[in-house]
């Protein structure tokens, strides 16, 4: 059985990460909550595009930490608001309700993702 090999202070990192998601996560969560209640193109779209650089942020690092899934939920996402701002949906005044979902069920995999590595810390 072979030990993965891990740079020295990744574990430091990876907890700055975490309490860093915290605050991503709510960010996300208000950008999504405007998104959905915007009544301009512009309102809808500005939001929807700063999720995009959050969920960027996020699956850019995610991955290199260990935290594939949630890297993976992130690009996914990411990928979703891109198909959206580029296409012709991108031009209509509302929130596609799949985004949304999407941006829930991320949330919900980052939030189990910080509290399955603090009972880790806690053990």
């Amino acid at each position: 059985m072979h030990k993965k090999l891990e740079l020295p202070g990744i574990e430091r990192i990876r907890a700055r990460f975490l309490d860093m998601q915290e605050q991503r996560q709510r960010a996300l969560a208000e950008h999504a909550l405007a998104a959905w209640e915007g009544s301009t193109l512009q309102d809808i779209n500005d939001n929807l595009a700063e999720a995009r650089t959050i969920l960027h942020q996020i699956a850019g690092t995610a991955g290199s930490l260990g935290f594939d899934d949630l890297g993976t939920v992130a690009r996914d996402n990411e990928l979703a608001i891109d198909a959206h701002l580029d296409g012709p949906k991108g031009k209509i005044a509302n929130c596609p309700t799949e985004i949304i979902f999407g941006l829930d069920d991320f949330l919900k995999s980052s939030e189990a993702l910080i509290a399955e590595q603090s009972a880790l810390e806690s053990a």
